[in-house]
């Protein structure tokens, strides 16, 4: 079966197509089938390409991180592959600022709430200016 081994490493970017391929051989030849190891597959943003060797997600999400398992099976036996996906994500905003208009002297609070993996560094600048 290919990948080689009994598992395997794969890395995608929130909001890309994660892309798994099993190849196996075998008279007579393998059924592919696929699953996900504690979870669901998301059937609507899922699609099973080249008769079921690939497993194609759209619109990654954290929540599509975890153990993926391919089978070949025929009558003669079975064979087995675990593909451990990580889901990385760039900074996005949960909740971004919003303007701020306060008169001399006045009170204001700013929240900031982003989300990322690896986990941005939040940093606040006034007119170009870092404030420490």
């Amino acid at each position: 079966m290919v990948p080689l081994g009994g598992s395997s490493n794969h890395t995608v970017l929130r909001g890309e197509v994660l892309e798994l391929e099993c190849i196996a051989e075998g008279l007579p030849t393998p059924e592919m089938s696929w699953r996900k190891e504690g979870g669901e597959l998301p059937s609507d943003r899922m699609s099973l390409l080249n008769f079921r060797r690939t497993l194609r997600i759209v619109d990654v999400d954290e929540s599509d991180a975890g153990d993926y398992r391919c089978s070949a099976s025929n009558t003669l036996g079975s064979a087995h592959h675990s593909i451990k996906v990580t889901v990385k994500a760039s900074p996005f905003w949960i909740s971004p600022p919003r303007n701020l208009i306060l008169a001399p002297n006045e009170t204001g609070i700013l929240n900031c709430r982003v989300s990322g993996d690896p986990k941005p560094k939040i940093t606040w600048s006034i007119n170009g200016i870092p404030i420490d």
